[in-house]
């Protein structure tokens, strides 16, 4: 198994230091860079080129969603994943729009930080349900959006039928089972939903679904 990359950005550092720790333990993650601002982070992608970048929001200097959207913008293949406190809803949704491909909150065990490490890594984004719908839904919430938005366009009834259950949370072996499809079918959707959307990852076509409003807030 080749080694993942990592880059750790954070300006407390203790807990930047404890997060490298942790992954460094890990035979096939390595820590390239630590950054103690958005602004080391984004430098360190540049030299490094890691898979992944865990990313404080609140830094000095550069922030981490300013960060995050020049990350994002760059011709590399780095997903960003958040790690927050989680103290204000609108910075994770905000980062979520900046190209973040998921967060986790910083009071989240080892375990489940190296599996998300190697989620976010593997491209499937890395998605809490109930937390992220709550932020969707309470940040989403604005002029009511339109169904026939230009960017549903091109997609079929089924590939509809998909985003919907992405936008609930489901995995894809929970979509093949509501829709009685084979899993590597569902696959095949989920990747013709990313495409036709523009979409960099299911978290985005997540955020999507609700903008358009083809899954409405607070709707199951």
């Amino acid at each position: 198994m080749s080694s993942l990359r990592v880059v750790v950005a954070d300006d407390e550092a203790l807990f930047r230091g404890g997060l490298a720790l942790i992954l460094d333990a890990q035979p096939e993650l390595t820590v390239v860079a630590e950054a103690c601002d958005g602004a080391e982070a984004v430098d360190a992608v540049r030299t490094h080129r890691p898979d992944v970048v865990l990313m404080d929001l609140q830094m000095p200097v550069v922030d981490g969603i300013t960060a995050t959207k020049s990350i994002t913008a760059m011709s590399v293949p780095t997903r960003v994943l958040v790690v927050t406190t989680f103290g204000r809803d609108e910075l994770v949704y905000a980062a979520l729009r900046a190209g973040a491909s998921g967060y986790l909150l910083k009071t989240v065990p080892p375990r489940q930080l190296v599996e998300g490490v190697r989620s976010v890594a593997a491209g499937d984004a890395l998605l809490a349900p109930s937390l992220t719908r709550r932020l969707i839904e309470e940040w989403v919430q604005r002029p009511r959006p339109d169904p026939n938005d230009r960017r549903l366009s091109t997609m079929t009834a089924r590939e509809r039928e998909v985003l919907v259950l992405l936008a609930q949370g489901e995995s894809n072996a929970e979509i093949a089972a509501t829709l009685h499809l084979s899993e590597s079918t569902v696959k095949t959707h989920v990747a013709r939903v990313l495409s036709k959307t523009g979409s960099r990852d299911r978290v985005h076509a997540v955020v999507l679904a609700y903008e358009t409003g083809l899954v409405i807030a607070g709707s199951s």
